[in-house]
């Protein structure tokens, strides 16, 4: 009798899992509608405001949360604020009704990878979750330009020096909007060794996130 061959692993990618945070019942129905019907995208909780959202979160341990901003209790930002304290936070991704810089701006600041609005394309949303997932920030660029604005021109000044090559080129990398697998593959790297570099520029230049490193490296032209 033959031998049991290996058994092969399996090659399905797990789902990315969502966590929808709005007031609105019908937004929140209306999202899950749509992403019920991606593969590869599973809604896994709902949450009515800021605090239920966070401990939602806390519990379900989601990879994308998208929230909206205005809520009542505990709003978008503080929601952003307290996700960050949680031990394996998710990237949020705000999905706002608001086009005014002064209300996107400080989510932005807050922590979230990016925006979209409530009434973009279907397709183009789920778009941005993988995109979001991947570790890109989505920032248009007349919102990128008010965070450039509002930023302390002194904030990490002459921190820069202390980066070595490597960290530059990775630095440059994350301001073209790359996740840790492309810059890995860019530059022959592992990606354990790309996160090790991500963390030591932000460790360098004290800045908190991915979004403060890309617009550090605009602001001083370490861009390609």
């Amino acid at each position: 009798m033959p031998e049991p061959g290996p058994s092969s692993p399996s090659t399905t990618k797990p789902k990315i899992r969502v966590l929808l945070v709005d007031d609105h019942q019908v937004v929140r129905r209306g999202l899950r509608t749509f992403l019920e019907i991606q593969d590869d995208i599973e809604v896994v909780g709902e949450a009515g405001d800021g605090a239920e959202g966070v401990a939602q979160a806390e519990s379900l341990r989601p990879d994308v949360v998208l929230m909206d901003i205005k809520m009542p209790g505990t709003d978008g930002i503080e929601a952003l604020r307290r996700l960050r304290e949680l031990a394996n936070p998710a990237k949020v991704l705000i999905v706002t009704s608001f086009t005014e810089q002064r209300t996107v701006v400080p989510a932005l600041r807050a922590g979230a990878s990016g925006y979209v609005y409530k009434d973009v394309d279907p397709d183009a949303l789920a778009g941005a979750i993988r995109s979001v997932h991947a570790g890109h920030v989505l920032l248009q660029p007349e919102v990128a330009g008010a965070l450039l604005a509002q930023d302390d021109p002194q904030h990490g000044q002459g921190r820069g020096s202390s980066l070595t090559e490597r960290e530059r080129e990775v630095l440059a990398l994350i301001a073209d909007g790359r996740s840790n697998r492309e810059i890995a593959r860019a530059l022959v790297l592992s990606e354990k060794t790309v996160k090790t570099h991500v963390s030591n520029i932000l460790m360098k230049l004290d800045l908190a996130d991915r979004t403060q490193a890309a617009l550090y490296a605009v602001r001083h032209g370490l861009t390609d």
